[in-house]
């Protein structure tokens, strides 16, 4: 059901959302947390103000709009109390040696007004669009698929003075700050995961390795590398060309079991780099035995030491990515991520913890168990099977509301033009 009210959500939800009661200063925020939250988990079809709040019996839109906008409270305190929740139980703590996954996603956005908007590169379509991006970290440790931060990218023509407005920073500039993020709570991740974007940034890796952390990221193919050839002389060469010149005998098949399961065929070579001190590990993965049947090749670069990268362990940890892009699907698909009513950067950030906010609530219910032995017949495996899991207790909690609070339901639809009779 799609209509649903405060007065009836499940005591699981009440419970969590009592651990941010602190960090608010008047009553009315904590009404308003509680509401966008479940208007978030609900189903509605859209998740922007003007539904969550139509949906909702005893939810006002002005309210919901006044507590995203106006209302006094830090967007970075909710983010930092939402990980210390997760900090605080055996089963869903962030411990140590995790894969850190930094990334961009972007959706489209008509107009000019909104923060951060302008043409740009949006990954969910494929192509450049108006639209906004946002840089995020991720954790992934086996067990769970957390997102950490979020930073809204400011593209220059949002911007008054473009590219020499103080309030501009490139996108690596702004994942180096999220890393920071994580290394002042005392996070301490094994390996950073990186795309292209990034990996192809010299003064990024450096800045990773000045901060002694380890990574594996994606190359260019038109990347420049320096090898060793015969008679100990020293080559410059493109990537693309380093593979073509491999022997069939250098790359090892791998299985990769992710949705479907498919071999790869993998080489690592160690290499020099301009202004890189040292060697190191690029990996060339292909999708075939040779360079010349394979319809996809891919390039890697690790400063991890050449006995850890080995071919398996570098498509096995690069393949945790893919949990970034889940998360990205499932928060943009069922929870709203995308879907607003605002355009001041203050909003969109809050809009985006609080979706951060929504996907723990079912993270955290789904580690620890309670959805399962209260809600569910079955395993539940997936955020979407949790999810419905809550939105089933949702339901059954409505239903029982609604059969006594039939005149209450009546004045509402009322409200909303319709007659309940």
């Amino acid at each position: 059901m799609k209509e649903t009210t405060p007065a009836a959500m499940p005591p699981c939800f009440e419970r969590w959302c009592k651990r941010f009661d602190d960090i608010w200063t008047h009553q009315a925020q904590k009404r308003e947390f509680r509401n966008y939250i479940g208007g978030l988990l609900g189903e509605s079809e859209r998740k922007n103000l003007s539904q969550m709040a139509d949906n909702a019996v005893g939810v006002t839109y002005h309210r919901l709009h006044h507590f995203l906008t106006e209302a006094p409270w830090s967007v970075e305190q909710v983010n930092e109390r939402r990980l210390n929740v997760m900090n605080q139980c055996s089963q869903t703590r962030i411990s140590r040696g995790f894969t850190l996954i930094v990334d961009d996603s972007g959706h489209r956005k008509s107009g000019n007004f909104t923060s951060g908007v302008g043409r740009q590169y949006i990954g969910e379509i494929g192509k450049t669009d108006n639209g906004i991006v946002v840089v995020t970290t991720h954790l992934y440790d086996g067990k769970k698929s957390l997102p950490l931060d979020i930073e809204l990218y400011q593209h220059a023509s949002s911007l008054p003075e473009g590219k020499k407005d103080l309030e501009f920073k490139k996108k690596p500039e702004l994942a180096l700050a999220l890393i920071d993020r994580s290394k002042e709570r005392g996070y301490r991740p094994g390996i950073v995961v990186i795309d292209a974007g990034y990996g192809n940034n010299t003064t990024f890796l450096l800045s990773l390795e000045k901060r002694r952390l380890k990574y594996l990221g994606g190359l260019a193919k038109n990347r420049k590398v320096i090898t060793e050839i015969e008679g100990n002389k020293l080559q410059e060469i493109r990537l693309d060309k380093l593979a073509q010149s491999l022997p069939v005998q250098a790359f090892t098949p791998i299985q990769l079991n992710l949705d479907k399961a498919r071999t790869v065929w993998v080489a690592t070579v160690e290499v020099e780099l301009s202004q890189l001190e040292g060697t190191r590990t690029i990996a060339i993965v292909m999708n075939a035995s040779t360079f010349n049947y394979s319809s996809e090749i891919d390039y890697f670069i690790t400063n991890v030491d050449p006995s850890i990268a080995t071919p398996n362990w570098i498509v096995t940890t690069y393949a945790q990515r893919n949990w970034v892009e889940v998360f990205y699907r499932e928060a943009k698909g069922w929870l709203g991520l995308s879907e607003y009513q605002v355009r001041d950067y203050r909003s969109l950030l809050r809009h985006f913890i609080l979706v951060f906010c929504a996907y723990t609530f079912i993270l955290w219910h789904t580690l620890t168990g309670g959805l399962r032995r209260r809600w569910a017949s079955k395993p539940l495996n997936t955020f979407t099977e949790a999810l419905e899991a809550f939105r089933t207790a949702m339901s059954f909690r409505f239903v029982e509301w609604l059969n006594q609070n039939l005149d209450v339901f009546s004045a509402y639809k009322a409200t909303l033009g319709f007659i309940w009779a």
